[in-house]
């Protein structure tokens, strides 16, 4: 758009008002607190969004840390029958002490260690595993 059309523009404008510039504060205040409402539910909902999630996140995570807490009280609440010691496989290095760890974790762990020291496993001797907290 070029000035001169720009001026003609508010020429035209001018006219169409009686030459008076007439400003609608009251519209552009009400518009203006209409956006920040908006913005600011959105901001609270997003909030309250954020909250319930973290919630239902940290009721998962301390059920499964529960359970495994009451297994070993029914285990020793019933004796079990001696069993006889199984012979240890051919290749294998022994027990391993697991400490709050998941068996699959401290499995994917050995793998891991085993891997990144380029060994196989049955050369390792693994004697606890423990989850640092």
């Amino acid at each position: 758009m070029s000035f001169a059309m720009a001026e003609e523009a508010v020429q035209e404008a001018a006219k169409a008002t009686d030459g008076r510039l007439r400003l609608d504060i009251g519209g552009n205040l009400l518009d203006a607190a209409l956006g920040y409402l908006v913005v600011f539910i959105g901001l609270t909902l997003l909030m309250v969004v954020v909250i319930l999630v973290g919630k239902v996140m940290v009721a998962r995570m301390k059920k499964p840390a529960e359970a495994p807490a009451a297994a070993p009280a029914a285990a020793a609440a019933v004796p079990a029958p001696a069993a006889k010691a199984l012979p240890a496989a051919p290749g294998t290095a022994g027990e391993v002490k697991i400490y709050d760890t998941d068996p699959k974790d401290a499995a994917m762990i050995m793998a891991i260690v085993a891997d990144k020291l380029q060994k196989p496993l049955n050369e390792l001797r693994f004697v606890s595993i423990k989850e640092v907290k």
